[in-house]
């Protein structure tokens, strides 16, 4: 059986918070001074043990990482998902060695190249030209490997006309070009990729999972962390679902995403008027949504709940915005053309149900709006609720969908 080139152990990564305590609106001198000196005598035992010092009279103990366990084979392709402060980036970077993990074990065969955030491994001073021997040189290229590659680094990275000038003038999409270029063509045995590359504009991008593709093909291993989950399901052959520092799954990249989409649709799938929020006089109280069916069939379900201050306001009519996060609106929904909810009820539920077209994959958001004409607003909440589109919707597409062609893919017959 061939050995694996990353294997982690109970891996688990500790940090400590720092938090001021309550102000009080009296405190004698005495128990200021106590105060002061607990403090201080905390500080001075972590800088005299060596420890980070917290600033704060509190320390709260927070696990990044708990127990995490997997391995990676050659040329596995490893998508890592999850919701934002889950572990996905303090695992990138206990496996590039740029922390130390507090508990467990990380074992690496060869040579890993990381790009976790703009200008990661770059010397600002430094020109272009300068940092792709200085980054070829940390791998542990000699300086014939490097020169033999290095013109397809800056023809792929497009900064040849900036070669020669410091880096720290490079704007983020050039850094990051540039960045990505000297990590995926000096031939790392393992190549991880953080979300950094959503920085990128959409062609960039598509060139990056092009070279990704690439790079796997060729016997490479790639660790891929990003929030685009259909280019996860098009690039990755397996995927690690993270969950507040823990795996909870390790499985295949459709399986991971529909497990995290349950779990992201159940905490963005519902909207309540907050308390300290007055209410119109005819407004939502509350909004509901369910995402049904199969691309490219998907029916996006919706339940409100409309409460009414008037007993004589006029009827009116609903209207839900469909929108991408990344910004823009792609439709509109109108259930009815003319009023149909009138003041006979100071308390009604409504449902609607919207025949989406074919979306590509991506997270979207519904703004709900009720008025009596279209000059004219009893309430709007916008962005209130969101989902996940995950799969494509042409069946048997093998390359991936870019904004750069739109969101919606439209249904299209070969007339042979």
């Amino acid at each position: 059986m061939a050995t694996p080139v990353i294997t982690v152990e109970q891996l688990s990564k500790r940090y400590f918070l720092g938090h001021q305590g309550p102000r009080e609106s009296y405190q004698s001198l005495r128990d200021s001074l106590v105060k002061q000196g607990r403090t201080l005598a905390r500080k001075s035992m972590e800088l005299v043990r060596g420890k980070q010092v917290i600033q704060g009279d509190r320390v709260e103990e927070f696990w990044a990482l708990k127990d995490v366990c997997f391995e990676v084979q050659q040329g596995d392709v490893l998508g890592i998902i999850g919701s934002n402060g889950a572990g996905k980036s303090t695992l990138l970077k206990l496996l590039s060695r740029i922390t130390e993990p507090t508990k467990g074990r990380i074992t690496l065969q060869g040579r890993v190249a990381s790009l976790l955030e703009v200008g990661t491994g770059f010397h600002p001073e430094l020109s272009g030209r300068e940092n792709i021997f200085l980054n070829g040189a940390v791998l542990g290229m000699s300086r014939a490997e490097i020169r033999s590659k290095f013109d397809e680094i800056v023809d792929f990275a497009d900064v040849e006309r900036f070669l020669d000038t410091p880096v720290k003038r490079y704007s983020s999409g050039m850094y990051v070009r540039l960045a990505f270029a000297v990590a995926a063509h000096l031939e790392p045995e393992v190549l991880v990729v953080d979300e950094v590359l959503a920085v990128g504009d959409a062609e960039f991008q598509k060139k990056c999972m092009g070279k990704m593709g690439e790079v796997a093909k060729g016997g490479r291993t790639v660790l891929f962390v990003s929030h685009n989950l259909g280019a996860v399901v098009g690039l990755c052959s397996r995927c690690l679902l993270m969950d507040h520092g823990s795996l909870i799954l390790d499985s295949s990249p459709a399986e991971c995403v529909a497990a995290h989409l349950n779990h992201a649709q159940s905490q963005s799938d519902q909207w309540v008027r907050p308390s300290s929020r007055e209410a119109p006089v005819l407004g939502f109280r509350e909004i509901k949504i369910n995402l049904v069916g199969e691309q490219p069939d998907l029916i996006l379900e919706i339940e409100c709940a409309f409460t009414s201050r008037a007993s004589d306001h006029r009827d009116a009519m609903v209207a839900f915005d469909i929108s991408q996060l990344s910004g823009g609106v792609l439709m509109q929904a109108l259930p009815h053309p003319q009023g149909f909810l009138t003041s006979k009820h100071t308390e009604q539920i409504q449902r609607f149900a919207i025949h989406l077209p074919p979306l590509i994959p991506g997270s979207y958001s519904l703004t709900a709006w009720i008025g009596p004409n279209n000059l004219e607003s009893y309430d709007m909440v916008r962005d209130c609720v969101s989902f996940e589109v995950a799969h494509s919707p042409t069946p048997g597409r093998t390359f991936l969908h870019t904004p750069d062609h739109g969101y919606i893919a439209p249904k299209t017959t070969w007339l042979a």
